[in-house]
């Protein structure tokens, strides 16, 4: 085969693989953004908002009616008609507005409780796919934890140290995903330089993930302090536990953002 030929079959294979790994990524999404309990808690909310915005339509017009009767216009069958289904179409319209008040209770409930909508991962083939992945799951399990040590059933850690250990993960986690966009980004720009002018661009790309590991690692640090507190929690000192693995994750939060402004 023709060298060409084989150069231009190997690259097509390599966009190709790309591309199908792109589609699958956004299914993938699309799937979980449509079975999201929000999502199908405002289908509902809106699905119940048309229907009553329907019945208060019908409730207009067979008010008109009524009124036409009572003013001698229509008959009084007309009438009779109306009232009656003014009656059973209020009722109607009164069990929707019970359903679309119980459903925006709902909806506030999970906006406290549910976790929030992350960012979507990047894209197989990007260098930042694997620590978004470790940080998901990271994040789950931080959350689960830090709820029971905020439990005063469960522990006797200090609300505050709970509540800074939160903070704290939710500061690192912001960081750690725009370094995660910045080497995108210059994936993005290695991906369509010219060959001689990459050397640098993949330079970036190996600094960029070696710094987003560590900042993961520290991440997982902190779950790993968690746990040992829950595990621990009837101990003398359990707090300086999370006390200490929070400290450092704050510091290499503030180093992610150092990067994030100025790399």
């Amino acid at each position: 085969m023709d060298p060409r030929q084989r150069v231009a079959g190997e690259i097509s294979r390599l966009v190709g693989g790309q591309l199908q790994d792109q589609l699958a990524d956004q299914v993938k999404r699309r799937f979980a953004a449509w079975n999201d309990p929000r999502a199908k808690l405002d289908r509902r909310y809106r699905r119940s908002s048309r229907v009553l915005t329907f019945w208060l339509i019908v409730l207009a017009l067979l008010a008109v009616v009524g009124t036409l009767t009572l003013l001698g216009v229509l008959p009084t069958a007309a009438g009779v008609v109306a009232a009656l289904g003014f009656a059973g179409t209020g009722v109607l319209a009164v069990r929707t507005g019970a359903r679309m008040r119980a459903l925006g209770a709902q909806r506030e409930r999970l906006a406290v409780t549910a976790p929030p909508v992350r960012a979507p991962l990047p894209a197989r083939s990007s260098a930042a796919r694997l620590p978004m992945e470790r940080l998901d799951e990271a994040e789950d399990t931080l959350r689960e934890l830090l709820r029971q040590l905020d439990s005063a059933h469960l522990t006797s850690v200090p609300g505050e140290s709970v509540a800074q250990a939160r903070a704290t993960g939710d500061e690192a986690s912001l960081a750690l995903r725009a370094v995660s966009h910045q080497l995108q980004a210059v994936e993005r720009a290695r991906d369509t330089a010219p060959p001689l002018d990459r050397g640098p661009l993949v330079e970036g790309v190996r600094r960029l993930r070696a710094q987003l590991d560590e900042g993961v690692n520290g991440y997982c640090a902190l779950v790993a302090a968690a746990g040992r507190v829950l595990a621990e929690s009837t101990a003398a000192h359990p707090r300086q536990v999370l006390v200490d693995a929070t400290d450092h994750l704050a510091g290499l939060a503030s180093g992610l953002r150092e990067i994030s402004h100025w790399a």
